[in-house]
């Protein structure tokens, strides 16, 4: 039974609680807005990786990247993608059974015609009031399932996280 951590908009930030989250899975799928190359490098350290480009994927080596993905796990076919408003195919006419995006921070699982549809939300610096998680997908030949997992952040790793989007906000001003 392969299966499949899935993450997404890290924004460069790889917390020891998302690493500890994605041990174990057979492969990881990263649905764009990465950050850094180091992140890539850490996370197939983990599991073979697979990862799309996001639109804050502007620097140079992010051209690497493809804007889709996608593959077979059994009999599943998985389309992979940063913002599902760019989604150019019908999955269902496509033959995909699951499509995999990021973009918004909000982990969602969906059923559409026959299609699961799955946004891990976002690893990465939190957003308004939305959770910090990945998700995790799993095949069995031709019958697939997903959950998303909400990581918990102690009080000493939250309050260090605000510090350091403080920080980046009033750099930015």
């Amino acid at each position: 039974m392969p299966r499949i951590g899935l993450i997404s908009d890290t924004h460069n930030l790889l917390r020891p609680q998302v690493l500890a989250a994605l041990h174990g899975y057979d492969q990881l799928i990263h649905a764009g807005d990465i950050g850094k190359r180091g992140v890539l490098e850490t996370l197939s350290a983990l599991a073979p990786l697979i990862a799309v480009r996001g639109n804050n994927d502007t620097d140079q080596w992010t051209e690497e990247l493809p804007a889709t993905a996608n593959l077979r796990v059994d009999e599943i076919r998985i389309h992979v993608l940063h913002d599902l408003q760019q989604l150019r195919l019908d999955p269902r006419e496509a033959g995909f059974q699951v499509v995999i995006s990021g973009h918004s921070h909000r982990p969602t699982i969906e059923q559409r015609d026959d299609v699961l549809y799955v946004n891990p939300g976002s690893a990465g610096p939190r957003r308004f009031n939305l959770p910090i998680s990945i998700a995790e997908l799993r095949v069995v030949g031709a019958a697939v399932s997903a959950k998303i997992i909400e990581l918990q952040l102690d009080a000493v790793a939250a309050a260090r996280t605000r510090r350091v989007r403080d920080a980046r906000t009033a750099a930015h001003r």
